[in-house]
């Protein structure tokens, strides 16, 4: 898969993920589950969401 999420957007969704995650956990909520896609998000630089409107944020050339 292509690469869609940017510099600044996946440094942006790891630390949101990992708060959201962290929250969930001290809060003993399943809530904390919906930072699991955006933290993946942000490590793996794919965004399906993104990929569904065609939309990216990420500089490398597509081909």
């Amino acid at each position: 898969m292509q690469p869609n999420v940017g510099g600044i957007d996946r440094v942006v969704r790891v630390v949101l993920g990992a708060a959201i995650i962290g929250w969930g956990v001290y809060a003993h909520s399943w809530w904390g589950v919906i930072g699991v896609p955006i933290l993946l998000s942000g490590l793996t630089g794919v965004c399906f969401a993104y990929k569904l409107l065609g939309v990216s944020t990420c500089k490398v050339k597509q081909s």
